[in-house]
């Protein structure tokens, strides 16, 4: 019934059915990549937290496989595995986990000696972490990164100081099970990025340092970028990983060619009765790949999503004069658009189906910023972020009910907007004030 779903998309992942989450545990493990993902088995609405799973060999095309793990009745996740990550341990493939108990969550490993990572087994002695740090007064304690240095490993967990700001714990262990409270490696404002840090991310990325958290009760994911030296890190730039708040709780993993990819889940914008009637809720972004440029961060989708374009569409580069409009037809809800544009005034990217004038989803270029508009049903919404007027790259995809943009590959926009009924979309550029100039128009229908 869900592949008849015209709100399903073609090219990013969701499983067959109910809800997932966050992306948990992602690694390529002998050639394949492996994502894992907080998912529900038995209900389209949030609860009851299990891992699921997901193996492929390019990142696009993804095989379903059982659930990897599953709470315990009477064990430390009796009450859900929730978000964590994967570390080979000489090579062991080794899960760290929040187990959640008696409305508390604490950190737990499982153990796979599968070459596909198929099935778990659970450390007889977890959690390994009793309980949280007694010298501080935190609000929450959940969601982990484990890497290594030297011979020691290393652990963030998401928390937060009541009324000082969010923070991620630092710990350090020999061996994945004795662990050692160090300090927080990071404390925010909880006025600029929340009171909760969850989902932590902390990596190498060029000659810096990267720390990624996910806001609560801002929606938000912030990225913070610099020094990480005798177990400190000095935070120099902060920014916004996505615009928008329905991208959240990224998680970003090494691959063998050495690319640090970002898999974020993307939430829904539909209430829970849309979710129960649907059967499914959830999506997984596109792989991002990451880089710093000129010491800022890079954005940019993974090489692999050219395997899927079929149909192409082109647009000469000409001037779009004040109240002028260009437009083109498709015959397909799974587009990538390439954009090179120039605008001074206000222009608009318009991308509809002509026999639907009332659902629109509309990309503002102004001098104040970019924003998305979008009505659909019952359902609108604006987002934006900020963009000066000049010459600009937008690399858009669009993929049944998920819009993603990468602007420059500097800025990423996420929107979910959900059509009426299957639609064969089309796009026009409307230069609304001033002088648009198009330099490029590329557009590919793409099939999986």
């Amino acid at each position: 019934m869900q592949n008849k779903d015209h709100q399903r998309t073609t090219y990013h992942y969701q499983p067959p059915a109910y809800w997932m989450n966050d992306p948990n545990g992602l690694v390529q493990w002998k050639g394949n990549y492996h994502l894992f993902y907080q998912h529900n088995p038995d209900s389209p609405l949030h609860g009851n937290m299990h891992w699921g799973h997901a193996m492929s060999s390019d990142l696009i095309h993804w095989t379903d496989l059982p659930i990897a793990l599953a709470p315990t009745r009477g064990g430390p996740d009796e009450e859900g595995c929730w978000s964590g990550c994967f570390v080979d341990n000489q090579g062991t493939p080794t899960l760290i986990y929040s187990g959640n108990a008696h409305g508390r969550q604490l950190p737990c490993i499982a153990t796979s000696s599968d070459d596909d990572l198929r099935t778990w087994q659970k450390y007889a002695g977890n959690p390994v972490i009793a309980g949280w740090p007694p010298d501080l007064d935190i609000v929450e304690y959940r969601d982990h990164c484990v890497w290594r240095e030297g011979d020691q490993w290393y652990q963030l967990i998401g928390s937060g100081i009541q009324g000082v700001g969010g923070t991620a714990l630092l710990y350090r262990s020999p061996d994945l099970i004795n662990w050692e409270y160090l300090h927080p490696l990071c404390i925010g404002n909880k006025d600029e990025t929340g009171t909760m840090w969850e989902c932590p991310d902390f990596f190498p990325l060029g000659d810096k340092h990267v720390l990624t958290i996910s806001s609560i009760p801002h929606g938000l994911v912030y990225y913070f970028i610099g020094s990480y030296q005798n177990f400190t890190f000095t935070a120099e730039q902060q920014g916004v990983l996505d615009a928008s708040m329905h991208f959240y709780a990224p998680q970003s993993f090494r691959d063998e060619q050495g690319r640090r990819i970002l898999f974020g889940w993307l939430r829904e914008g539909r209430d829970d009765a849309a979710l129960q009637a649907a059967g499914w809720a959830g999506v997984m972004s596109l792989p991002r790949i990451l880089s710093l440029r000129d010491g800022a961060l890079s954005m940019e989708p993974a090489a692999e999503l050219t395997s899927l374009r079929h149909r192409h569409h082109q647009i000469a580069p000409q001037l779009i004069e004040c109240q002028q409009l260009i437009s083109e037809q498709f015959s397909s809800n799974a587009l990538e658009i390439l954009l090179e544009i120039e605008y001074s005034g206000h222009c608009e990217v318009r991308i509809e189906d002509k026999s639907y004038p009332d659902e629109r989803l509309q990309i503002n270029l102004q001098e104040t910023g970019v924003s998305i508009e979008q009505t659909a049903g019952n359902h609108q919404s604006t987002e934006q972020c900020a963009l000066e007027p000049g010459r600009h790259t937008l690399h858009i995809f669009i993929d049944g009910s998920v819009l993603e943009i990468f602007i420059d590959n500097r800025q990423c926009i996420t929107e979910r907007f959900y059509h009426s009924a299957p639609q064969q979309l089309g796009m026009s550029i409307f230069s609304n004030e001033g002088t648009t100039r198009l330099h490029g128009l590329d557009v590919w229908e793409l099939r999986a």
